[in-house]
Order: structure tokens, then C-alpha cells, then sequence
């Protein structure tokens, strides 16, 4: 089970962590940090972070230079220290993995063509203004190997699990497997329960914890930072399940009272810390609330 600091933050503040706890305390207390140390130690804690994991949002640290899940963001996010990098997954006309957000590229490259009409050949030779490319999802994993740990948002539609052996193949070739965490399908679940650690609601959690051959490891807590309850994120780890806060900015703008974004996001920061969280999907200009 992951239950980081939860247990030593009701003990100093001594308010209800018996309410969540209970049996043998001292047992409970030395299982929950060996199998925390042991899952930190397993994977590359973030260098520049103290003691949280941070996880770049779309493929790096994202600005104006570096597109999202190109080269460059991967390498600026590696270098500044994050623990681990979310990458969007989708598949060519041919049948070629890449990783790229949008259905299609009009956004970076100026090509209004969805992925899925174009070829690895034709999408190879796209640019960026900054001069960025689409990445291999291969090539991607190998620029991350012994490097940096991931995340993939699966955007594949359907079940084919031909195709999804080879993503899981392909974790395992470079060494990311183990750490490996996905935002998955409806469609996908069954396939990857107990390959890829998936992303979920508590009430999918909940439904999940009474299903046969259930374990916590198969699955995290995630969603829009905002909407996850103290009590959401006190029930998961009691249930020993990975809890991972989301501070997206897309997530804060244009929202009714969220015209500022960076204090709205630090508030949910400094709550889910308060709670023991250590795990954060993020956008890159969010990372200051963890130096």
C-alpha cells in the first residue's frame, strides 16, 4: 500500500487518525513505510521537488519554445527533475504509436488532418514554428529510460489488444514498466487491469474493490483537484491506494471564480499537501508550489 505522510501528519496534528486507522498501530505504521520507501526507491523521486513526485503534463515542460510531447519539453523536464512525464497516445493510419494531444495538428504544426487520416511518413516530416517534431511513442520511451518514469493517457479508441501488448512490450523493453501509470478507456480497463496501474474516480474505485482478484496496486486515485474531497483522498489511502493530485491550467482558466489561476491552484496545492498527498500531475508554471 502507498500511504506516505497521512500517518505522520494525524499524529502531529492528532486529530483523526484512528478514525482511519486502526488494529495494530505499530504494525500498520512500519508496513505502510517500508512499502512507501520501497515504492520511491523503485522508481526516480523528483530531484528538484524535495520529497513529491511531480508528473509533467503533455509530454514536458510545455512554453513557448517547447510543444507538448516533443523532444525538447521531455529533455526540459527531465532536467528540472520531475519524477515522471504524462504522454498522449495515438495511432497512425499505419498503425505506427506515436504520442500527441490534440485529434489532430493544426494546433503546433498547422496541418488541419487528424492523426488517424496520416500516415508515420507524412507526420514525420511535420514542424513546428520552434522547429519541433512528433515523437515514436518507442522513441519517446527511450529518451525516457533510466531517466524519468510515465504516464500514458491512452486516446486510442476500441480494445485491441494486439495493439496494447505492444505498449506494454514496449515498457518493459526500456525499463518503465514497473512505475508505469495510465489514464485509460472504459473500453481498455479490462485489458490493462493489473498491467498498468489505471487511472479512478473514487466511485469507480469503490466498484473496483468488490470486483474478484481486486488489489490496490491495480489502480489511483485521480481527477480535477478541485472535486476531490479531503475524505476522497483519506478513503484511498486507507484502502492503500496511490492518490494523484491534478493542478492543470487549463482546468483553472475561465472558470467562475478562477479569474486567477496560479492562487486557485495553490490553494488546491497547499490542501492536498496538508492531507499527505505526494503524487501531482501538472502543467509546468505550477511546479513553484513544490520547491
Amino acid at each position: 500500500m502507498n500511504v506516505p505522510y497521512l500517518l505522520f501528519y494525524h499524529l502531529k496534528s492528532g486529530s483523526t487518525f484512528m478514525r482511519y486507522f486502526k488494529g495494530d498501530f505499530l504494525l500498520l505504521l512500519s508496513l505502510c513505510l517500508i512499502s512507501h520507501i520501497a515504492f520511491a526507491q523503485s522508481g526516480l523521486p523528483s530531484k528538484g521537488f524535495g520529497r513529491y513526485f511531480l508528473i509533467a503534463h503533455r509530454g514536458g515542460v510545455v512554453d513557448s519554445t517547447n510543444a507538448e510531447n516533443s523532444l525538447p519539453a521531455l529533455q526540459d523536464a527531465i532536467e528540472r527533475g520531475y519524477w515522471m512525464v504524462e504522454m498522449d497516445l495515438r495511432l497512425t493510419r499505419d498503425s505506427v504509436l506515436i504520442i500527441h494531444h490534440d485529434p489532430d495538428f493544426k494546433r503546433y504544426y498547422g496541418v488541419e488532418k487528424a492523426v488517424s487520416a496520416m500516415t508515420w511518413d507524412e507526420i514525420s516530416q511535420l514542424r513546428s514554428a520552434r522547429g519541433n517534431q512528433v515523437m515514436k511513442l518507442e522513441d519517446a520511451l527511450s529518451a525516457c529510460s533510466g531517466k524519468i518514469q510515465v504516464m500514458l493517457d491512452n486516446k486510442i479508441s476500441g480494445n485491441d489488444t494486439l495493439l496494447f501488448s505492444q505498449v506494454v512490450s514496449l515498457l518493459q523493453k526500456y525499463g518503465l514498466d514497473k512505475q508505469a501509470l495510465m489514464i485509460g478507456t472504459d473500453e481498455s480497463t479490462d485489458y490493462f487491469t493489473g498491467k498498468i496501474k489505471l487511472s479512478c474516480t473514487r466511485q469507480q474505485l469503490e466498484i473496483n474493490t468488490q470486483k474478484p482478484g481486486y488489489s490496490p496496486e491495480y489502480y489511483y486515485l485521480f481527477g480535477e483537484t478541485g472535486s476531490m474531497t479531503d475524505d476522497d483522498v483519506k478513503w484511498a489511502q486507507y484502502q492503500g491506494i496511490m492518490v494523484v493530485g491534478v493542478l492543470n491550467m487549463f482546468r483553472y482558466k475561465g472558470k467562475k471564480g478562477k479569474s486567477r489561476p496560479y492562487l486557485a491552484a495553490a490553494r488546491d496545492a497547499t490542501r492536498l499537501k496538508s492531507l499527505g498527498v505526494q503524487f501531482f500531475q501538472l502543467d509546468s508554471e505550477f511546479d513553484r508550489f513544490f520547491r
